[in-house]
């Protein structure tokens, strides 16, 4: 497995990480067997960089992965983020949320997080989305604390715009940016890439198969379990479906042509953006992460990343990013802002 370094901090990581939010919540049932025999091979196959956040399944994310941690820390670089809190009243719902930043809530949190992970280091810590409330030189300040004590070894953010990225690293310096990223949302194209190459901060794309969508296993909104928070999102409703359906056939016969799953060429996109963009696809399953790893083979040259951009222009999607009054949204490609 490549490796590539997640900006100046000294941290490498494999070319692909994995993401762990669905095997939690967010995606339909969980099925924590499957889940840790995702982990399991994952780790054997040669990822090694793993993210959480505290947020997912209201801890139980990080508890899942605590586990493997124990037992092979070693070939594991841990990324959790902090940032959303819940409302205790509701700590099943996660559409009642809010945004903490405050410095005490920064210690609080890594703290908790240290708990349930079972570790005594956290390899990147990510603010998961800016306070408003907090200036962001004061939340930086306390995470770069925790830096000193040896309870993180780097810092990254997490839908971060390019002027509290800048902002940011003028406090300490900032390894890794966070964002959504894929065909069907380029945000990060719109400043924040730019600030991040500019202080050498790696990108670490989120949802690069478009939350499922770019497989092309997605054939109607039925296919969504019943609590799978996909239902409610504008690009899975209506006519923006099958808008955005059009275009992912448009991807899966150039995938064809070049011998690939419309997935594997979605992914090969994105690392494709250059050597500074470390993906990391969700899956809670076996058989999606071994398509996940055959994306690794699948070499697109510039006549391949023009036809691709051909048939999927930037911009090209129906449908915000999120539904309207979600809590830490930020404006998507086209400027819209939900809620």
């Amino acid at each position: 497995m490549e490796q590539r370094p997640l900006g100046k901090s000294g941290v490498k990581v494999s070319r692909m990480g994995l993401g762990c939010m669905g095997m939690s919540e967010f995606y339909g049932p969980a099925d924590e067997a499957e889940s840790r025999a995702t982990l399991e091979m994952a780790v054997d196959r040669g990822i090694s960089f793993l993210d959480t956040a505290d947020f997912y399944g209201a801890g139980k994310n990080e508890e899942l992965l605590a586990d493997i941690l124990r037992r092979r820390r070693r070939e594991i670089v841990l990324a959790t983020k902090f940032g959303f809190a819940r409302d205790p009243a509701a700590p099943n719902d996660a559409t009642r949320r809010t945004l903490n930043g405050k410095p005490e809530y920064v210690r609080k949190a890594c703290e908790a997080s240290l708990r349930r992970l079972g570790v005594e280091v956290i390899d990147l810590y990510y603010l998961h989305r800016v306070d408003p409330a907090t200036p962001v030189e004061e939340t930086v300040g306390a995470m770069a604390q925790l830096v000193k004590e040896g309870k993180v070894r780097a810092l990254g953010l997490s839908e971060a715009t390019a002027e509290h990225i800048r902002r940011a690293a003028k406090v300490h310096p900032i390894a890794a940016l966070q964002s959504e990223f894929s065909l069907w949302t380029r945000d990060p194209e719109d400043g924040p890439l730019q600030a991040c190459r500019e202080l050498d901060i790696t990108l670490v794309p989120y949802s690069p198969l478009g939350r499922g969508f770019l497989t092309g296993q997605i054939r109607t909104p039925a296919d969504f379990a019943e609590d799978d928070f996909r239902r409610n999102n504008p690009r899975f409703q209506g006519e923006n479906f099958q808008r955005n359906l059009a275009l992912v056939e448009r991807v899966g016969a150039l995938a064809r042509q070049k011998g690939c799953t419309p997935g594997q060429l979605a992914l090969a996109w994105v690392m494709g953006q250059g050597d500074d963009v470390v993906p990391i696809p969700g899956t809670k399953r076996r058989k999606y992460l071994e398509e996940n790893l055959g994306a690794l083979e699948v070499r697109l040259t510039r006549e391949d990343l023009a036809g691709i951009e051909a048939v999927f222009p930037r911009g090209a999607v129906s449908g915000a990013r999120y539904a309207s009054g979600t809590v830490g949204a930020r404006p998507d490609a086209q400027g819209r802002r939900p809620g």
